[in-house]
């Protein structure tokens, strides 16, 4: 078995969520007493999520890639960054390691692709719905077409990250406004919508949509148990 490398920490709260996911994988794949063999760094979200507010992308790559280097120097054989807007860094820090990094929106578009989907909308941070790091990657790599909510609903979805989820939140009023904007978002012609941050399946579910959801931590996990147990 591979032991799976983890940059965590962004939120706490879903990286319990992706020890749990690896563990019962390597479980249900494995049997008996089996666990995830893991690496797990785990970085202090108040110091990150002050950088990114500022504007300080240099500042968040070296200290992803100093956590990077902290994974392999513990004996990971490859890298998950356990956050999707922190894969903005993901070729900066490909590059400063040995190890591979499996990108979690490569594992997710792949889900997407092999279900026969091209036309997807995307939930995340505002930096993941609008910079190109993320998005741009779906459609150059992948062919993905992919649709956004508009500037008033993508305040509400990085709203509702940053003061609630991440801080373990999970408030009714903050579901019904995530499943009217994915009702929107299908109104689009989306086939599908993207979790694309990591804490966004902590408050919706496949019943909130009328078209499937993909849930990147339940995908980045499953992915890197396959890789890991091979």
């Amino acid at each position: 078995m591979k032991t799976i490398g983890m940059i965590g920490g962004m939120s706490w709260e879903s990286s319990i969520e992706y020890y749990r996911l690896t563990n019962e994988g390597v479980k249900a794949g494995l049997g008996g007493l089996h666990s995830a063999k893991s690496v797990l760094v785990s970085v202090d979200f108040a110091e990150i999520e002050l950088m990114q507010h500022e504007g300080r992308w240099d500042d968040a790559t070296q200290a992803m890639i100093a956590a990077a280097r902290q994974v392999q120097a513990g004996g990971a054989d490859f890298l998950i960054i356990c956050t999707n807007t922190m894969h903005k860094m993901a070729g900066d820090v490909a590059e400063s390691i040995q190890i591979p990094l499996l990108h979690i929106a490569d594992a997710t578009a792949e889900v997407i692709k092999a279900r026969g989907l091209r036309k997807i909308g995307l939930l995340g941070t505002r930096f993941t719905m609008e910079q190109d790091f993320y998005r741009g990657r779906l459609v150059d790599l992948h062919g993905l077409d992919v649709v956004i909510p508009d500037e008033s609903d993508r305040a509400v979805v990085h709203r509702v990250i940053y003061d609630e989820l991440v801080l373990g939140k999970i408030l009714p009023e903050s579901k019904a406004e995530y499943r009217r904007i994915i009702a929107r978002l299908e109104a689009q012609g989306a086939e599908g919508i993207i979790l694309g941050c990591t804490e966004i399946g902590l408050l919706v579910k496949d019943d909130d949509s009328c078209v499937p959801l993909f849930d990147t931590t339940l995908i980045h996990a499953d992915a890197a148990v396959k890789l890991a147990i091979g």
